[in-house]
């Protein structure tokens, strides 16, 4: 009995910093601040800027969000505490009978972090992987759907085609006037004539281009998180600067001044009638 009072007290704790806010701004605060956030993590918030980035995608406290493949968590541990009370938190991982070693190890420790706190005892697991038939929430019900840094990998693997099918899945999941909002490593428009696909950059004309094919409309775009330190030239790609520093030591203090990449940032809307 002393273990259930002590657990449910935890999880009361955990959630009542975001049931106090009382306007939207003080909630992403809030959520952004909860003490069950990693330090690592912490340390990326001057790079990612995620109160701005989250309200400019016009996410609140009641919500019903979906966090397109959340990697290890970095986004999940600030909307977890802010959707815990009165909103709706979808994150679709890669899916549980994938045939990658990359894919299971990170579901798997995904799973693991959620299982590890009570503040994500209410998020609701689902699957995502391009040509994946699974859906990644209940058709027509998400406020929001959010993709961070994730369009070059899609386009790589299956083009203009596959990103189309992708975005389609998003707007299935959206309801009529919800938000698809995009976070990526832009690539500059002079350097479009290069193998710019190795880049880890994605051209943002044509990220803009599919997503209208699949049927958003560009509603906004932010630089929010915008770098102008970051040239995109790097010999080892996106990846030359933090957080992954692929050189290792190797011009370390020059990338690290640079900080991580300039990046997107687009909101698109599903219209209200097609």
């Amino acid at each position: 009995m002393k273990t259930i009072k002590l657990a449910v007290a935890l999880s009361a704790l955990l959630l009542s910093p975001l049931v106090l806010a009382d306007n939207n701004t003080e909630a992403l605060q809030l959520a952004v601040d909860h003490p069950s956030r990693s330090a690592a993590n912490i340390e990326r918030d001057k790079y990612r800027n995620p109160v701005a980035t989250l309200q400019f995608f016009e996410v609140t406290p009641h919500s019903t969000v979906v966090e397109i493949a959340p990697g290890g968590g970095w986004y999940t541990e600030i909307l977890a505490p802010l959707l815990a009370a009165h909103g709706t938190l979808y994150a679709a991982h890669f899916p549980a009978n994938s045939s990658s070693d990359y894919y299971k190890r990170s579901r798997a420790g995904f799973v693991e972090k959620l299982a590890a706190n009570p503040v994500y005892n209410r998020v609701q697991l689902t699957e995502f992987a391009p040509d994946n038939s699974k859906a990644i929430a209940p058709a027509g019900s998400a406020d929001v759907v959010l993709t961070f840094r994730n369009l070059h990998n899609w386009y790589g693997s299956g083009g203009d085609a596959g990103m189309i099918a992708i975005f389609k899945d998003f707007y299935t999941a959206l309801k009529p006037g919800g938000v698809l909002g995009v976070v990526e490593h832009r690539l500059p428009a002079d350097k479009m004539a290069g193998d710019w696909q190795k880049s880890g950059y994605f051209p943002q004309a044509l990220a803009v281009s599919l997503a209208e094919q699949a049927g958003f409309v560009l509603e906004a775009q932010s630089d929010i998180n915008a770098n102008p330190k970051d040239s995109a030239d790097h010999p080892g790609g996106v990846w030359t600067l933090p957080p992954v520093l692929r050189l290792k030591e190797q011009d370390k203090d020059k990338y690290l001044a640079i900080g991580e990449s300039d990046r997107m940032t687009l909101k698109f809307r599903k219209p209200l009638t097609k």
